[in-house]
Order: structure tokens, then C-alpha cells, then sequence
């Protein structure tokens, strides 16, 4: 039975996405993607390759009359964010994504869509493709491994494109073209504690689910829980009561956690319950309005053999509550925009080993490395060795971008409103590119794409025929060369 989202418009493009969906292409692990790529520009007889790194580049000729325009190269990220809902069987290595129509919004069955970056990606594939799209030279540039490290921008070398013009088609609303982003650092905190030996009487599971989640730079200022902050604030009412013994909390670096557990045991069970109540009752009434679904839950479950000491409990508590989490700074020059801030990404408690994993972002060096010194000295004050890395540059607006003046002129043309231009506070691979490229004019757009990095990731239909529109209309009008 032929899939419904084929049936979507514009065609070329939705079929693109269907079929790139159903290649399985978790972060660092591109390999069938790179190989479905490959496949895909050999039955078009276009230039090709894989360059050192694993990034796959693709080169078509201008059409005729557009032989002295600037050369453009469409760069989009083929991995994606891997998440899916507890209740939901699913094996990003090996199935396809299952995706739904729901009104104006493509959608997925429990997982994460892909439409970050696919969309874009398709959207690439369908203009090389095409017999009748005018349109001048054209690379296609498609990184690697943007979702966990920026490694294929990082690794691009210089010579691989020629291009003067970049179009990144990574942004998530129509009506907005970005001009600069945010650069990021990974920072793992990790500690050691001595196991000992159980003699309590009760042992429970306290689990913290169904929070928004979300990208961890575009939605860090919304408000939504971290699912580490509040099984923390849970731990701090309870510590005088109880000893943990495990705890698992969040998933990757750039979403905001949605679920965490821990195990716990006690002694005075009706004390415990007591407590786990008010707790859990003041949590959910705080997030009501923005967590509807948030669920704070204590069960039963078998005796654990080993917990960690009160005094190794007290120390972790208390330094994940010293953490910070969320907006550390609102840019001064842009408003509205996030300069810096950290994401509170991961909590594991198990086996004598403590990890901690965060994902901080900042607009300015400065403000990167001021908040990376605020959460090092926090956890070594707590004790844990500390680790820096994964560091990427912002990409530094520049209001004088020639492109990006174009695309202002066309968007207004086209839809008779002004577009918003704005810097993201999202990793964006420009700014790294720009390291091996300075010469090169970029520019960042994309159809409307909601919740990303989450499994209520939503893409627009209707934004997407906008976002082709205008993508064509870029093409036609694009600068002759100096």
C-alpha cells in the first residue's frame, strides 16, 4: 500500500524524505545513508564522493542562462536525533522511521520524524534531481555526525568545494532567516563511589515521566522540566529517609531530559511515602501548565544488593542541585536571544560510577568558557574529574551578508511580509565551516519544524510547499559572479 505522505506536495521532495526515512541513520552511524547517497547520485551520473571525514559531496552543472551566476552549494546534516517514547518498541539501527499524517503536520508513530535535518536533505536531493528547476552550478554538501559533535563540519577540509554561496537548510521556522548561531562544548563530570551492602527492608523505583523534552538550545528558555532537576529535587527530600542505589536519567546531550528513575531503599516506608507524596504533588502542580503530562511515580521492586554511602548521596545531591540548568545569559545586543546556557543532559548512578553529561551553548567565546568554568568548578568543589571537549564555534552574524539581502528582497516579493532575521541559539554547522571557507556567504532556512529532538517532532505540510517555493525562487535569482 502506497504510503499517503507520497501523495504530499511537492512530490519530488516529500517522496525524497520518505525514502531517506527509510534508512536507518542514527548520529555516528551514517553508513547506509552514506551508501543510499552515493547510490542516489550514480543513477543520476552526478560527481560524487565520500571525503576523509565521511561527509558526502555532489557536484551539477549550471542549467542554461546560468552558466555566470555564483556557484551555491545546499548543505544539510544526514544523521538525526534518535528518541522515542518509553512505551514504544523501536530499534533506530535497524527500522525505518513510521510516519503519520495528523491535519497540516507529518508526523512520526512514537519516535523521533528526521525532518531535523531531512527535510533539508530531501529538499537538496529533489533540486538535483530535477530536469526543470532553474538553477546556477550547484555542490551538495551532506555532514555527518551534526547532531553529536559537528564531527563532518569539523573534519571538512579546505579544497572540497568551490562554491561562494552557502545555503544551510537547517532552520525550523518559515518566516525566519538565521544569520549567526550559537557555538557549544560537551562537559562529563564523572565520580566513583564504594558500593555497600543493602540491610534496609523496602526498596522502590521513583520514576519521573512524560515531559515536553525538546531541543536543548532552541526550546532551553521555554520553561520545560529537566527530568534530572526534578528526580534531584525528589532525592534532596527524601535523602534523610532513604539510600540510592541506581539512577538513569535523560538521553542524548542536545535534548532536554524527558524521563529519569532511580532505586531507592528504606527503612521507614510510611515516612517515605509521606514525603514522596508532597514532593511529587508540588512538582506536578508547579509544571501543570506547561507539563501536562507529566507523571512522578513510586513503585515497588526486588531488593538491590548494593547502594551508595549517605555520605556519597549527600555530596551527589547536592551537586546536581548546584548545577546549573537552563538560561545562564540573554544576549545583550539581539533581543530575545539566549547568549549562553547549559543543558542538564544525563544523571547515571550505577555500579560505583557516577556520570554526569551536560551540553553547554553560548553565542560568544567568552560567555562558553564562562559557563564552562561555573559547572567545572561546581562538580570538582563535588569531588568528580572533569572533562572539556567536543568545543565548536558559534557562526558571528554579519548584517552586511549580500545573500542574505537577497533572500530578504525575495521573501517579501514572494509572501508580501518582511522575514524575522535572527541568530540561533542552536548548533548550526556555518560557523565551523566558515573556519576552512571565510570567503563564503552563508545563510540559513528551513520549513517549519516543531519539537525536534523529540518523538512529538512535527513537521509542517503546508510550510514545506512555502519553504520549496521560496528555496526555487532563491535559486533563480542568485548573484552573478564578480
Amino acid at each position: 500500500m502506497t504510503n499517503p505522505i507520497r501523495n504530499l506536495q511537492p512530490k519530488a521532495l516529500w517522496n525524497n524524505f520518505a525514502d531517506l526515512n527509510a534508512i536507518p541513520r542514527p548520529s555516528k552511524k551514517e553508513e547506509k545513508v552514506v551508501a543510499f547517497l552515493m547510490a542516489f547520485a550514480k543513477s543520476h551520473h552526478f560527481e560524487a564522493l565520500i571525503d576523509p571525514i565521511g561527509n558526502v559531496i555532489m557536484k551539477k552543472p549550471a542549467t542554461s542562462g546560468m552558466e555566470n551566476r555564483k556557484t551555491v552549494v545546499l548543505q544539510s546534516h544526514i544523521d538525526m536525533v534518535c528518541q522515542k517514547n518509553n512505551d514504544t518498541e523501536f530499534d533506530f539501527d535497524t527500522q525505518g522511521i513510521n510516519m503519520l499524517i495528523e491535519g497540516d503536520w507529518v508526523t512520526a508513530d512514537g519516535t523521533t520524524l528526521g525532518a531535523d535535518n531531512g527535510l533539508g536533505v530531501a529538499a537538496i536531493m529533489s533540486v538535483f534531481a530535477s530536469k526543470d528547476i532553474t538553477h546556477p552550478a550547484l555542490e551538495a554538501l551532506f555532514t555527518i555526525d551534526e547532531e553529536t559533535g559537528m564531527t563532518g563540519a569539523l573534519g571538512l577540509q579546505a579544497g572540497y568545494l568551490d562554491a561562494e554561496i552557502l545555503l544551510n537548510l537547517d532552520t525550523e521556522d518559515d518566516d525566519e532567516i538565521a544569520m549567526g548561531c550559537a557555538g557549544g562544548i560537551d562537559i562529563t563530570a564523572t565520580s566513583t563511589y564504594e558500593q555497600q551492602t543493602v540491610t534496609a527492608t523496602a526498596a522502590y523505583k521513583i520514576t519521573v515521566k512524560g515531559l515536553r523534552g525538546g531541543h536543548s538550545g532552541m526550546d532551553i528558555h521555554k520553561g520545560y522540566g529537566n527530568a534530572n532537576k526534578l528526580m534531584n529535587r525528589i532525592l534532596f527530600a527524601l535523602k534523610d529517609e532513604v539510600l540510592i542505589t541506581q539512577i538513569d536519567g535523560g538521553s542524548l546531550r542536545n535534548a532536554i531530559p524527558r524521563e529519569s528513575s532511580a532505586v531507592i531503599i528504606c527503612d521507614e516506608k510510611d515516612t517515605v511515602n509521606k514525603i514522596f507524596q508532597g514532593i511529587s504533588n508540588e512538582i506536578v502542580n508547579e509544571y501543570k501548565s506547561i507539563e501536562g503530562n507529566i507523571e512522578v511515580i513510586i513503585d515497588s521492586v526486588d531488593m538491590p544488593q548494593y547502594s551508595i554511602s549517605r555520605e556519597g548521596q549527600d555530596n551527589l545531591i547536592k551537586t546536581i542541585y548546584a548545577t546549573h540548568n537552563g538560561v545562564y545569559r540573554m544576549s545583550p545586543d539581539i533581543e530575545e536571544l539566549v547568549e549562553t546556557s547549559n543543558n542538564l543532559a544525563r544523571v547515571i548512578v550505577k555500579d560505583g560510577a557516577i556520570k554526569v553529561l551536560c551540553l553547554t551553548r553560548s553565542a560568544t567565546e567568552v560567555g562558553k568558557q564562562d559557563m564552562s568554568n561555573q559547572l567545572k568548578s561546581t562538580f570538582e568543589l563535588g569531588g568528580f574529574k572533569v572533562k572539556l571537549d567536543g568545543a565548536y564555534p558559534g557562526w558571528k552574524p554579519n548584517p552586511d551578508s549580500k545573500i542574505l539581502k537577497v533572500l530578504q528582497n525575495i521573501y517579501f516579493d514572494i509572501f508580501k511580509s518582511e522575514p524575522k532575521i535572527i541568530a540561533y541559539h542552536a548548533g548550526l554547522e556555518c560557523g565551523i565551516l566558515g573556519t576552512n571557507y571565510p570567503e563564503m556567504d552563508m545563510i540559513s532556512f528551513g520549513p517549519t519544524i516543531q519539537r525536534a529532538h523529540s518523538p512529538d517532532e512535527r513537521a509542517s505540510i503546508s510550510s514545506t510547499q512555502k519553504f520549496w517555493k521560496y528555496l526555487l525562487e532563491i535559486l533563480k535569482n542568485i548573484p552573478v559572479k564578480s
